[in-house]
């Protein structure tokens, strides 16, 4: 066998065997008994792959401890599905390695054959409570970012003090918060769906709450008053970064158009109500 072979082979090992105690970990976790049996033959079925590779490697490969941590975590806070489908757009990089060795390694096909299947069988498995109501958490997330960065800023040229942005902003965020969350109450109980109205209503709420904290943060700890709207948006990107990622890989759609969508929106609401806000303090004498 040649060396460059054996030693594609003994990557390929490694992945298998720490993708076992994965799914083996993760098949543990979760309440559904069906979802935990299919994760528990997908983990078999990886620990075959790795004794098909040690026969021909003749070589014991331990598991990545880190990334066996890694993954299992990351299924723990921001759920299975998440977690999952993270893991598998690493394995299909993986996948399109192993057709550089099935000349010298036909089993390889084979491996590659069932990695495929895994995602099938992954994709028709998953159903997580918490991407049920994704959209809910867009919509808090989504109104939240917009509404308050452009009232922060235009408050930030109106008002000229941390503490009176601070207050009118928390103040206009509590009361959106409820006011969307009464929204999606109405909204999701007046159609036909799946989704509990109460727990829609809940997670648009909590969604708009947490953004309104973390906008506002910077203008009660900070003292300059550019700076705290600075801070402010830097932390808005970062929200929209973080979440249009999560739901990238959640749900497999375009994270760079998402995010662009999301980031022209939010800044340009930001921009024209800055411009607002200096157009109002000059035209009311405010000084």
């Amino acid at each position: 066998m040649d060396d460059a072979v054996r030693e594609q082979m003994l990557v390929f090992q490694k992945n298998e065997i720490t993708e076992y105690h994965i799914y083996r970990k993760l098949a543990t976790l979760i309440k559904d008994p069906n979802n935990s049996q299919v994760l528990q033959r997908i983990a078999d079925e990886e620990k075959k792959h790795y004794d098909i590779l040690r026969e021909h490697t003749g070589t014991e490969v331990k598991p990545d401890r880190f990334r066996i941590w890694y993954y299992i975590t990351i299924s723990r806070v921001l759920g299975l599905t998440f977690g999952v489908k993270l893991m598998e757009k690493g394995e299909e990089n993986a996948q399109e390695a192993y057709d550089s060795i099935t000349e010298s390694f036909p089993e390889a096909r084979d491996i590659k054959e069932d990695e495929n299947e895994h995602e099938r069988e992954l994709l028709s498995l998953l159903d997580e409570e918490r991407l049920k109501y994704v959209g809910s958490i867009v919509l808090g997330l989504n109104d939240a970012l917009v509404e308050l960065i452009g009232a922060l800023a235009g408050l930030t040229f109106a008002l000229q003090d941390t503490r009176l942005v601070a207050t009118a902003g928390l103040v206009t965020g509590i009361a959106a918060s409820l006011s969307m969350a009464a929204s999606e109450y109405l909204s999701t109980r007046s159609e036909p769906s799946d989704k509990n109205p109460v727990k829609a209503a809940t997670y648009t709420g909590f969604a708009y709450i947490f953004a309104v904290a973390l906008l506002i943060l910077p203008f009660l700890v900070l003292g300059h008053l550019y700076l705290c709207l600075g801070v402010s948006l830097i932390m808005a990107v970062l929200i929209i970064f973080i979440f249009t990622f999560y739901v990238s890989v959640a749900q497999e759609v375009s994270f760079k158009k998402r995010f662009l969508e999301m980031i022209t929106i939010s800044m340009g609401v930001a921009l024209v109500s800055f411009l607002i806000g200096l157009i109002v303090r000059m035209g009311l004498g405010i000084e």
